[in-house]
């Protein structure tokens, strides 16, 4: 493909790319400097694209390569390797006993609010809860997709009110 053309079609590409860069980042200014580095690369590897390749897809592999390329960098970047002998500090957190308090108190409001839902909206929480999908816990039911979104909501919703009555704060 000659230059001209691929360029061309580089440009074509702007508004996806941008888009994409964006879902990755989720900065504005870092999408668009994810944008130029991935036109970087594109250009300087223009011989390595084969004709006929799908463009916006070899684009995108590049830009995805490069986001996990740069995350693995800062990753490693911001990693604290501590190699004095003054490790007091640093391992008397196994030394400290958490205070479970609080958390026993809210544990216990929560799972009384999960005792006071009606028994149409019980079973379909707690499946989601543990972790079933919706589609699952329709499945299992032997009730509608909607149904069951909808209980996992109203359940949601009485807990609030039971909650807000019993003073709970929330965040």
């Amino acid at each position: 493909m000659e230059a001209e053309t691929f360029e061309q079609n580089l440009l074509e590409m702007r508004s996806p790319m941008r888009a994409f860069a964006y879902s990755l980042t989720r900065d504005r200014d870092d999408a668009l400097d994810l944008v130029q580095e991935t036109y970087y690369k594109a250009l300087v590897n223009m011989d390595k694209f084969a004709e006929g390749t799908n463009l916006k897809a070899w684009l995108m592999t590049i830009m995805k390569n490069i986001f996990i390329n740069n995350y693995r960098r800062n990753a490693r970047r911001n990693t604290i390797v501590d190699t004095s002998d003054n490790n007091f500090l640093i391992d008397s957190l196994a030394l400290s006993i958490p205070n479970t308090a609080e958390t026993a108190f809210i544990q216990n409001d929560l799972t009384e609010a999960v005792r006071h839902l009606d028994d149409a909206y019980k079973k379909p929480f707690i499946m989601h809860y543990r972790g079933f999908k919706y589609e699952e816990i329709a499945a299992a039911m032997k009730l509608p997709l909607g149904t069951v979104k909808s209980r996992i909501f109203f359940a949601r919703k009485q807990m609030i009110e039971f909650l807000d009555k019993k003073g709970f704060e929330r965040n």
